[in-house]
Protein backbone atom coordinates (compact mmCIF):
# COMPACT_ATOMS: atom_id res chain seq x y z
CA UNK A 1 0.00 0.00 0.00
CA UNK A 2 1.37 3.80 -0.72
CA UNK A 3 2.14 5.97 2.00
CA UNK A 4 -0.71 7.83 3.30
CA UNK A 5 -1.16 11.30 2.44
CA UNK A 6 -2.24 14.16 5.03
CA UNK A 7 -5.98 14.20 2.76
CA UNK A 8 -6.16 10.04 3.19
CA UNK A 9 -5.33 10.60 6.90
CA UNK A 10 -7.85 13.21 7.50
CA UNK A 11 -10.48 12.03 5.53
CA UNK A 12 -10.07 7.98 7.01
CA UNK A 13 -13.68 7.85 7.94
CA UNK A 14 -15.40 8.68 5.10
CA UNK A 15 -15.75 7.04 1.65
CA UNK A 16 -14.86 8.14 -1.10
CA UNK A 17 -15.85 9.26 -4.30
CA UNK A 18 -15.17 12.74 -2.06
CA UNK A 19 -14.01 16.14 -2.50
CA UNK A 20 -12.08 18.64 -0.01
CA UNK A 21 -10.99 22.12 0.22
CA UNK A 22 -7.76 22.83 2.07
CA UNK A 23 -8.71 25.96 3.43
CA UNK A 24 -5.36 26.82 3.99
CA UNK A 25 -4.28 27.14 -0.08
CA UNK A 26 -8.06 28.37 -0.46
CA UNK A 27 -7.39 31.17 1.99
CA UNK A 28 -3.61 31.47 0.33
CA UNK A 29 -5.17 32.19 -3.04
CA UNK A 30 -7.28 34.59 -2.26
CA UNK A 31 -4.72 36.83 -0.09
CA UNK A 32 -3.01 36.73 -3.36
CA UNK A 33 -5.86 37.67 -5.61
CA UNK A 34 -6.15 40.57 -2.90
CA UNK A 35 -2.44 41.24 -3.48
CA UNK A 36 -2.65 41.27 -7.14
CA UNK A 37 -5.64 43.58 -7.10
CA UNK A 38 -3.77 46.01 -5.46
CA UNK A 39 -6.18 48.05 -3.75
CA UNK A 40 -9.30 47.64 -6.32
CA UNK A 41 -12.06 45.72 -5.09
CA UNK A 42 -12.49 41.35 -6.17
CA UNK A 43 -16.27 40.91 -7.19
CA UNK A 44 -16.25 37.36 -6.74
CA UNK A 45 -17.61 35.38 -9.25
CA UNK A 46 -19.81 32.56 -8.03
CA UNK A 47 -19.99 30.02 -10.73
CA UNK A 48 -16.09 29.69 -9.72
CA UNK A 49 -16.84 28.31 -6.31
CA UNK A 50 -20.40 27.01 -6.19
CA UNK A 51 -20.25 26.53 -2.51
CA UNK A 52 -22.21 29.22 -0.23
CA UNK A 53 -19.74 28.37 2.93
CA UNK A 54 -16.95 29.37 0.55
CA UNK A 55 -18.16 32.34 -1.02
CA UNK A 56 -18.99 33.99 2.26
CA UNK A 57 -15.94 33.13 3.58
CA UNK A 58 -13.96 35.04 0.82
CA UNK A 59 -16.61 37.57 0.96
CA UNK A 60 -15.51 38.27 4.23
CA UNK A 61 -12.48 38.94 3.64
CA UNK A 62 -10.75 42.59 3.18
CA UNK A 63 -10.31 42.87 -0.48
CA UNK A 64 -13.65 41.41 -1.78
CA UNK A 65 -16.76 43.04 -2.26
CA UNK A 66 -19.90 42.16 -4.32
CA UNK A 67 -20.50 39.06 -5.94
CA UNK A 68 -21.09 38.05 -9.33
CA UNK A 69 -23.11 35.28 -10.30
CA UNK A 70 -23.81 33.86 -13.49
CA UNK A 71 -27.97 33.50 -13.48
CA UNK A 72 -30.62 35.50 -12.01
CA UNK A 73 -32.14 32.72 -10.49
CA UNK A 74 -29.31 32.07 -8.61
CA UNK A 75 -28.68 35.90 -7.68
CA UNK A 76 -32.31 36.22 -6.09
CA UNK A 77 -31.45 33.10 -4.20
CA UNK A 78 -28.35 35.00 -2.54
CA UNK A 79 -30.24 37.99 -1.78
CA UNK A 80 -32.78 35.77 -0.22
CA UNK A 81 -30.04 33.99 1.69
CA UNK A 82 -28.56 37.47 2.47
CA UNK A 83 -24.80 36.25 0.82
CA UNK A 84 -24.71 39.78 -0.26
CA UNK A 85 -26.57 42.73 -1.14
CA UNK A 86 -24.55 43.99 -4.18
CA UNK A 87 -24.66 41.44 -7.18
CA UNK A 88 -24.82 42.00 -10.66
CA UNK A 89 -25.59 39.40 -13.07
CA UNK A 90 -22.34 38.47 -15.79
CA UNK A 91 -25.17 37.05 -18.03
CA UNK A 92 -28.01 38.12 -19.63
CA UNK A 93 -31.35 36.21 -18.55
CA UNK A 94 -34.78 35.96 -20.59
CA UNK A 95 -36.28 33.82 -17.71
CA UNK A 96 -39.66 35.42 -17.23
CA UNK A 97 -40.16 34.03 -14.23
CA UNK A 98 -36.87 34.77 -12.11
CA UNK A 99 -37.50 38.60 -13.87
CA UNK A 100 -41.18 38.81 -12.52
CA UNK A 101 -39.46 37.84 -9.04
CA UNK A 102 -37.05 40.13 -9.25
CA UNK A 103 -39.37 42.68 -10.21
CA UNK A 104 -41.91 42.09 -7.14
CA UNK A 105 -39.14 42.56 -4.93
CA UNK A 106 -37.57 45.61 -3.57
CA UNK A 107 -34.75 44.41 -1.89
CA UNK A 108 -33.75 42.10 -4.74
CA UNK A 109 -34.05 45.20 -6.94
CA UNK A 110 -31.60 46.94 -5.09
CA UNK A 111 -28.94 44.55 -4.75
CA UNK A 112 -29.04 42.76 -8.50
CA UNK A 113 -27.89 44.27 -11.34
CA UNK A 114 -28.74 42.79 -14.55
CA UNK A 115 -26.49 42.31 -17.43
CA UNK A 116 -27.81 43.69 -21.04
CA UNK A 117 -25.90 44.62 -24.45
CA UNK A 118 -29.18 45.69 -26.55
CA UNK A 119 -32.34 47.07 -26.22
CA UNK A 120 -33.79 43.67 -26.85
CA UNK A 121 -32.48 42.70 -23.34
CA UNK A 122 -34.49 45.23 -22.07
CA UNK A 123 -37.91 44.36 -23.85
CA UNK A 124 -37.62 40.99 -22.47
CA UNK A 125 -37.60 42.54 -19.11
CA UNK A 126 -40.98 44.24 -20.47
CA UNK A 127 -42.22 41.52 -21.68
CA UNK A 128 -42.18 39.40 -18.23
CA UNK A 129 -42.84 42.63 -15.60
CA UNK A 130 -44.69 44.32 -17.42
CA UNK A 131 -43.96 48.05 -19.07
CA UNK A 132 -45.08 49.41 -15.45
CA UNK A 133 -42.47 47.65 -13.92
CA UNK A 134 -40.54 49.28 -10.76
CA UNK A 135 -36.66 50.68 -11.89
CA UNK A 136 -34.40 47.89 -12.97
CA UNK A 137 -30.32 48.12 -12.73
CA UNK A 138 -28.68 47.34 -15.74
CA UNK A 139 -24.99 47.15 -17.05
CA UNK A 140 -24.07 47.25 -20.26
CA UNK A 141 -21.38 44.14 -21.76
CA UNK A 142 -18.44 45.97 -23.47
CA UNK A 143 -17.35 43.28 -26.28
CA UNK A 144 -13.74 42.81 -24.76
CA UNK A 145 -12.24 40.36 -27.36
CA UNK A 146 -9.14 41.27 -29.55
CA UNK A 147 -9.75 41.90 -33.50
CA UNK A 148 -6.56 42.98 -34.70
CA UNK A 149 -8.34 42.72 -38.62
CA UNK A 150 -11.89 42.71 -39.05
CA UNK A 151 -12.20 38.98 -39.57
CA UNK A 152 -10.33 38.09 -36.55
CA UNK A 153 -11.93 37.39 -33.43
CA UNK A 154 -9.60 36.62 -30.19
CA UNK A 155 -11.57 36.37 -27.10
CA UNK A 156 -15.10 35.04 -26.17
CA UNK A 157 -17.98 35.56 -28.08
CA UNK A 158 -20.42 37.65 -25.87
CA UNK A 159 -21.58 41.19 -26.78
CA UNK A 160 -22.17 42.78 -29.84
CA UNK A 161 -21.29 46.33 -28.45
CA UNK A 162 -17.95 46.32 -29.29
CA UNK A 163 -16.95 50.36 -30.19
CA UNK A 164 -17.04 53.00 -27.43
CA UNK A 165 -19.54 54.50 -29.89
CA UNK A 166 -21.90 51.50 -29.56
CA UNK A 167 -21.69 51.66 -26.23
CA UNK A 168 -22.46 55.25 -25.96
CA UNK A 169 -25.37 54.53 -28.55
CA UNK A 170 -27.26 51.84 -25.97
CA UNK A 171 -26.68 53.72 -23.16
CA UNK A 172 -28.34 57.05 -24.63
CA UNK A 173 -31.55 53.51 -25.45
CA UNK A 174 -31.32 53.01 -21.86
CA UNK A 175 -31.66 56.23 -20.30
CA UNK A 176 -34.61 57.27 -22.42
CA UNK A 177 -36.50 54.28 -21.54
CA UNK A 178 -38.47 53.90 -18.33
CA UNK A 179 -38.16 51.03 -15.76
CA UNK A 180 -34.08 51.26 -15.80
CA UNK A 181 -31.15 52.72 -14.30
CA UNK A 182 -27.79 52.35 -16.11
CA UNK A 183 -25.98 51.70 -13.32
CA UNK A 184 -22.54 50.24 -14.46
CA UNK A 185 -20.08 48.86 -17.41
CA UNK A 186 -18.58 45.40 -17.82
CA UNK A 187 -15.99 44.12 -20.43
CA UNK A 188 -14.21 40.44 -19.67
CA UNK A 189 -11.01 40.24 -21.36
CA UNK A 190 -11.44 36.42 -21.69
CA UNK A 191 -8.52 36.06 -24.24
CA UNK A 192 -6.40 37.51 -21.27
CA UNK A 193 -7.75 35.93 -18.39
CA UNK A 194 -8.39 32.52 -19.89
CA UNK A 195 -5.53 31.79 -21.85
CA UNK A 196 -2.01 29.99 -20.38
CA UNK A 197 0.47 31.70 -21.56
CA UNK A 198 3.18 29.26 -20.10
CA UNK A 199 2.48 25.84 -20.97
CA UNK A 200 5.30 24.39 -22.24
CA UNK A 201 4.23 24.55 -26.09
CA UNK A 202 6.01 26.31 -29.13
CA UNK A 203 3.33 28.65 -29.50
CA UNK A 204 3.16 30.31 -25.69
CA UNK A 205 5.15 33.35 -27.25
CA UNK A 206 2.33 34.01 -29.78
CA UNK A 207 0.14 33.48 -26.51
CA UNK A 208 2.32 36.27 -24.62
CA UNK A 209 2.69 38.42 -27.93
CA UNK A 210 -1.86 38.53 -28.52
CA UNK A 211 -1.89 39.45 -24.89
CA UNK A 212 0.61 41.99 -25.00
CA UNK A 213 -1.04 43.67 -27.91
CA UNK A 214 -4.79 42.78 -26.59
CA UNK A 215 -4.00 44.57 -23.05
CA UNK A 216 -2.67 48.08 -24.90
CA UNK A 217 -6.04 47.84 -27.13
CA UNK A 218 -8.72 47.06 -25.03
CA UNK A 219 -7.12 49.98 -22.58
CA UNK A 220 -7.83 52.42 -25.00
CA UNK A 221 -11.26 51.27 -26.21
CA UNK A 222 -12.21 50.59 -22.64
CA UNK A 223 -11.13 54.29 -21.59
CA UNK A 224 -13.14 55.76 -24.51
CA UNK A 225 -15.90 53.66 -24.00
CA UNK A 226 -16.31 54.71 -19.75
CA UNK A 227 -15.98 58.35 -21.27
CA UNK A 228 -18.24 58.55 -23.43
CA UNK A 229 -21.13 56.36 -21.11
CA UNK A 230 -20.17 58.51 -18.17
CA UNK A 231 -21.67 61.77 -20.32
CA UNK A 232 -24.65 60.27 -20.43
CA UNK A 233 -25.09 57.78 -16.75
CA UNK A 234 -23.77 58.26 -13.73
CA UNK A 235 -21.55 54.64 -13.49
CA UNK A 236 -21.44 53.28 -10.22
CA UNK A 237 -18.87 50.76 -11.36
CA UNK A 238 -16.52 49.76 -13.89
CA UNK A 239 -15.73 45.88 -13.80
CA UNK A 240 -13.25 43.70 -16.15
CA UNK A 241 -11.09 40.95 -16.04
CA UNK A 242 -10.97 37.56 -14.40
CA UNK A 243 -8.62 35.79 -11.88
CA UNK A 244 -5.75 35.33 -15.13
CA UNK A 245 -5.91 39.01 -15.55
CA UNK A 246 -5.70 40.84 -12.39
CA UNK A 247 -2.39 42.97 -12.86
CA UNK A 248 -3.15 44.28 -16.37
CA UNK A 249 -7.35 44.96 -15.60
CA UNK A 250 -6.42 47.14 -12.63
CA UNK A 251 -4.05 48.94 -14.67
CA UNK A 252 -6.23 50.53 -16.34
CA UNK A 253 -7.40 53.67 -14.73
CA UNK A 254 -11.32 53.47 -15.50
CA UNK A 255 -11.86 49.88 -13.85
CA UNK A 256 -13.02 50.28 -10.58
CA UNK A 257 -13.12 46.63 -9.75
CA UNK A 258 -12.26 43.44 -10.57
CA UNK A 259 -13.92 39.75 -11.15
CA UNK A 260 -11.93 37.11 -9.83
CA UNK A 261 -13.36 33.64 -8.27
CA UNK A 262 -11.36 30.69 -10.55
CA UNK A 263 -8.14 31.26 -8.88
CA UNK A 264 -9.40 30.49 -5.48
CA UNK A 265 -9.72 26.66 -5.68
CA UNK A 266 -6.34 26.42 -8.16
CA UNK A 267 -7.74 24.17 -10.60
CA UNK A 268 -5.32 22.62 -13.61
CA UNK A 269 -5.88 25.18 -16.04
CA UNK A 270 -4.25 27.62 -13.86
CA UNK A 271 -0.87 25.85 -13.88
CA UNK A 272 0.15 27.42 -16.71
CA UNK A 273 0.21 30.62 -16.37
CA UNK A 274 3.49 33.46 -15.36
CA UNK A 275 2.01 35.65 -13.56
CA UNK A 276 0.27 34.02 -10.70
CA UNK A 277 0.55 30.29 -9.62
CA UNK A 278 -2.37 29.35 -6.70
CA UNK A 279 -2.16 26.45 -4.66
CA UNK A 280 -4.04 23.65 -5.41
CA UNK A 281 -7.19 23.83 -2.75
CA UNK A 282 -9.94 22.11 -4.28
CA UNK A 283 -9.20 18.11 -4.72
CA UNK A 284 -11.30 14.85 -5.01
CA UNK A 285 -10.49 11.75 -4.42
CA UNK A 286 -11.75 8.08 -5.86
CA UNK A 287 -11.52 4.31 -4.45
CA UNK A 288 -9.18 1.76 -6.54
CA UNK A 289 -11.66 -1.06 -7.68
CA UNK A 290 -9.71 -3.25 -9.84
CA UNK A 291 -6.11 -4.16 -10.68
CA UNK A 292 -6.20 -5.25 -13.71
CA UNK A 293 -2.31 -5.18 -14.22
CA UNK A 294 0.66 -4.76 -11.80
CA UNK A 295 1.04 -1.48 -13.15
CA UNK A 296 -2.81 -0.40 -13.53
CA UNK A 297 -5.00 1.07 -10.87
CA UNK A 298 -8.63 1.64 -12.08
CA UNK A 299 -10.36 3.95 -10.33
CA UNK A 300 -14.54 4.25 -9.59
CA UNK A 301 -16.17 6.88 -11.54
CA UNK A 302 -14.28 9.88 -12.31
CA UNK A 303 -15.22 11.45 -15.81
CA UNK A 304 -15.86 15.02 -14.39
CA UNK A 305 -14.77 16.41 -17.66
CA UNK A 306 -14.31 20.35 -17.57
CA UNK A 307 -16.16 22.54 -20.03
CA UNK A 308 -14.89 24.34 -23.02
CA UNK A 309 -13.28 23.04 -25.99
CA UNK A 310 -12.34 19.62 -25.81
CA UNK A 311 -8.79 18.44 -24.99
CA UNK A 312 -6.39 17.02 -22.76
CA UNK A 313 -6.32 20.15 -20.63
CA UNK A 314 -9.86 19.26 -19.82
CA UNK A 315 -9.80 16.16 -17.95
CA UNK A 316 -9.00 15.58 -14.41
CA UNK A 317 -5.55 15.27 -13.78
CA UNK A 318 -3.95 12.75 -10.89
CA UNK A 319 -2.79 14.04 -8.20
CA UNK A 320 -1.49 12.51 -5.15
CA UNK A 321 0.56 10.13 -5.24
CA UNK A 322 2.33 11.56 -8.01
CA UNK A 323 3.66 9.94 -10.37
CA UNK A 324 0.18 8.51 -11.85
CA UNK A 325 -1.08 9.56 -15.27
CA UNK A 326 -4.65 9.12 -17.35
CA UNK A 327 -4.59 5.88 -19.85
CA UNK A 328 -4.55 8.08 -23.39
CA UNK A 329 -7.20 5.01 -25.02
CA UNK A 330 -9.60 5.59 -21.65
CA UNK A 331 -9.11 8.72 -19.89
CA UNK A 332 -11.29 9.52 -17.59
CA UNK A 333 -14.52 7.70 -17.67
CA UNK A 334 -18.00 8.32 -16.45
CA UNK A 335 -17.26 4.58 -14.23
CA UNK A 336 -14.25 3.79 -13.95
CA UNK A 337 -11.36 5.84 -14.84
CA UNK A 338 -7.73 3.64 -14.82
CA UNK A 339 -4.16 5.24 -14.01
CA UNK A 340 -0.59 4.20 -14.54
CA UNK A 341 2.57 5.17 -13.60
CA UNK A 342 4.93 3.88 -11.02
CA UNK A 343 3.09 4.41 -8.10
CA UNK A 344 0.12 2.40 -9.46
CA UNK A 345 2.28 -0.98 -8.88
CA UNK A 346 1.55 -0.08 -4.97
CA UNK A 347 -1.94 0.34 -5.49
CA UNK A 348 -4.31 -1.86 -4.00
CA UNK A 349 -8.25 -2.63 -3.61
CA UNK A 350 -9.59 0.23 -1.58
CA UNK A 351 -6.85 2.55 -1.67
CA UNK A 352 -7.56 6.77 -2.64
CA UNK A 353 -6.12 8.48 -5.58
CA UNK A 354 -6.51 12.56 -5.45
CA UNK A 355 -7.33 14.03 -8.06
CA UNK A 356 -8.01 17.95 -9.54
CA UNK A 357 -10.30 19.14 -11.88
CA UNK A 358 -9.35 21.59 -14.59
CA UNK A 359 -11.78 24.27 -13.98
CA UNK A 360 -13.30 25.63 -10.79
CA UNK A 361 -16.81 25.73 -10.19
CA UNK A 362 -17.74 22.59 -11.69
CA UNK A 363 -16.33 19.80 -9.17
CA UNK A 364 -19.26 21.48 -7.17
CA UNK A 365 -21.65 20.18 -9.85
CA UNK A 366 -20.12 16.25 -9.14
CA UNK A 367 -20.11 16.78 -4.98
CA UNK A 368 -22.89 17.18 -2.60
CA UNK A 369 -20.81 18.68 -0.03
CA UNK A 370 -16.83 19.18 0.43
CA UNK A 371 -15.05 18.41 3.62
CA UNK A 372 -13.28 21.21 4.87
CA UNK A 373 -9.69 20.06 5.92
CA UNK A 374 -7.61 22.11 8.19
CA UNK A 375 -4.76 21.10 9.88
CA UNK A 376 -4.51 17.79 8.76
CA UNK A 377 -8.18 17.05 9.89
CA UNK A 378 -11.81 17.43 8.35
CA UNK A 379 -12.91 20.45 10.22
CA UNK A 380 -16.13 20.65 8.87
CA UNK A 381 -17.99 19.35 5.75
CA UNK A 382 -20.09 22.06 3.80
CA UNK A 383 -23.05 21.66 1.03
CA UNK A 384 -22.25 22.72 -1.83
CA UNK A 385 -24.94 24.08 -4.05
CA UNK A 386 -25.93 20.66 -5.52
CA UNK A 387 -26.21 19.83 -1.95
CA UNK A 388 -28.47 22.26 -1.06
CA UNK A 389 -30.44 21.10 -4.10
CA UNK A 390 -29.76 24.20 -6.16
CA UNK A 391 -29.02 24.21 -9.67
CA UNK A 392 -28.75 27.23 -11.62
CA UNK A 393 -27.03 25.86 -14.80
Amino acid sequence: MTTPNAYDEATKDLDPPLAVIDLAAFDANADDLVRRAAGLPIRLVSKSVRCRYLIERALARPGFGGLMCYSLAEALWHVQQRTSDDIVVAYPTVDHGALRRLAGDERARAAITLMIDSVDHLDVVDAAAGHNHAEIRVCVELDSSWRPVPILHVGTRRSPVFTPRQAAGLARKVVARNGFRLVGLMGYEGQIAGFPDDTGSRTDFLVRWMQRKSVAEIAVRRAEAVRLVREIADLEFVNGGGSGSSETTRAERVVTEVAAGSGLSGSTLFDGYTRFHPRPAALFALPVVHKPTRGIATLFAGGYIASGPPGKNRVPSPYLPGGLRLLPFEGAGEVQTPVTGKAARDLRLGDRVWLRHAKAGELAERFDAYHIVVDGQVERTVPTYRGEARNFG
